[in-house]
């Protein structure tokens, strides 16, 4: 990673790349975001992209592609089998994770539908170090059951611990001991936890995690996804690591990984995913599946345009200057927030700038869904769309109670090498403005609420008018401005 003062002293991060290719961006006035929000039901997954000014939702499939990811796609082999698309890509898997086999498929939620199809039975508990909710309720559909064993810090919002991912090891062994390794199929390690605000792990912990699965023949399994943000913390934050090179840190995560899979949505910049592993017995559980669901073995339901594009992707997140964009943009972001008093998860994680809604809006209760009244209000205030990941982003009980999260955040994504600094500087002046006005925001309350994944697809109404209020008071204090 490039180390570059500036003569003035002021400390923002220094984007490594320039910018060849732009989409014009639209910001509508403040009434047509309010007429958006409400024609969306109050889920930002339901607005339309032409209501959106920066679109910080998510960096799945979003992230800038690279020069020469763009010119790889040219020469891509549509052959649909025996394709020498597959084997560039297989080969640059097996070169940085050193497995030999891949399997493809779409995206990284496709590799959970396999991996628990193939490997879970009902009856039988996952325990990792955090939950995703669609890796959960794959595991659920098949009879399974999550088991959470994240350290206490990692659910602290406001700490100085550098890595909150990390595993107890106390609280998995116990889970072992309790259900019978026999019950344990797997247990699953997340990079970058995406639920808690894209907190790391430590190689150390992993190394720990490695030793107690190894007692009671268990596999360890990598979520490889946020991967990218993680090496970076590792080689940043881990004393005994800062001498390692990306590529070294990577081999010495997946030499203890049996499985690993990855949304190469995220890891590689393009659109679609994999998984990788060595054993054979591994590969005739698994192998039938990807033709059932995805596609056949050599492209597993993605375009080869975008296989050619993740090999170099891949390669390209072996540069410390590549990945350590997002999280220099996160950072500067959290503490130019923190500054004006604006909750935030800290330290700053992968992914991108967590907001804490429970503590932005106290006087909202869970019920309803301070997160999601967060998320539409930070449309409405700047036309910028977040991500709830709270109690909307899980499911009821099996007896209709809600489950409550354990964190209400507001997550505003960083997609990679695409957004400006003058933009993040605009998302931070206008949660500024809603924070200093946040006794405006009231809650929401469900009109259409689906069984499962609820958060993408479901329906909300604000329980007053206080939406309408917000808009008279931007109005109030900008004037004509947008």
């Amino acid at each position: 990673m490039s180390a570059i003062k500036f003569f003035t002293g002021e400390e923002i991060p220094l984007e490594m790349h320039k910018v060849r290719i732009v989409q014009k961006l639209n910001l509508p006035t403040v009434e047509r975001r309010l007429e958006a929000i409400t024609e969306a039901g109050n889920n930002t997954f339901l607005l339309n992209n032409a209501d959106i000014f920066l679109d910080m939702l998510t960096d799945s499939g979003v992230n800038a592609m690279s020069d020469n990811q763009l010119a790889s796609m040219m020469q891509a082999d549509d052959s649909y089998a025996g394709s020498a698309t597959f084997t560039r890509l297989a080969d640059k898997l097996k070169e940085i994770f050193g497995k030999k086999h891949f399997l493809p498929a779409h995206q990284g939620r496709a590799c959970e539908n396999i991996l628990a199809s193939g490997l879970v039975k009902p009856g039988d508990v996952v325990p990792m170090n955090f939950h995703f909710t669609t890796v959960k309720a794959h595991i659920t559909r098949c009879g399974g059951r999550v088991e959470e064993v994240v350290s206490d810090e990692g659910l602290v919002t406001t700490s100085d611990n550098l890595f909150k991912g990390n595993t107890d090891l106390k609280k998995l062994r116990k889970v072992i001991e309790e259900n019978g390794a026999e019950k344990i199929p797997f247990f699953r390690l997340e990079a970058g936890t995406n639920l808690i605000g894209g907190q790391p792990f430590s190689l150390q912990n992993m190394r720990d995690i490695r030793a107690l699965l190894d007692e009671f023949g268990i596999m360890l399994v990598l979520d490889a996804s946020l991967l990218q943000d993680n090496l970076f913390f590792i080689k940043t934050r881990e004393e005994q690591c800062k001498d390692m090179t990306i590529r070294e840190i990577t081999r010495a995560i997946a030499d203890m990984s049996d499985i690993i899979y990855f949304s190469a949505r995220k890891l590689g910049s393009a659109r679609g995913g994999g998984i990788v592993f060595n054993d054979d017995k591994i590969k005739e559980q698994l192998q039938e599946l990807v033709p059932m669901f995805e596609g056949f073995l050599t492209y597993g339901g993605m375009s080869v345009r975008e296989m050619e594009a993740i090999a170099v992707g891949l390669e390209e997140t072996m540069d410390m200057d590549m990945i350590s964009q997002g999280p220099l943009f996160i950072e500067y972001m959290v503490n130019e927030l923190q500054k004006h008093g604006v909750p935030v998860v800290t330290p700053a994680g992968g992914l991108g700038c967590h907001l804490n809604a429970m503590e932005f809006l106290p006087h909202i209760p869970q019920s309803e869904y301070p997160a999601g009244a967060l998320a539409a209000a930070m449309y409405i205030a700047g036309g910028v769309r977040g991500m709830e990941r709270g109690t909307l982003s899980e499911q009821r009980e099996a007896d209709g109670s809600e489950r409550f999260a354990e964190m209400e955040l507001l997550r505003l994504a960083m997609p990679r090498r695409v957004f400006t600094l003058s933009q993040v500087k605009y998302a931070i002046d206008r949660i500024v403005w809603l924070h200093e006005n946040r006794e405006l925001v009231g809650g929401l309350r469900f009109v259409e609420e689906p069984k499962t994944l609820r958060f993408f697809f479901g329906r909300l109404a604000p329980v007053s008018d206080w939406q309408e209020k917000l808009v008279a008071k931007f109005r109030a204090d900008f004037g004509e401005s947008l």
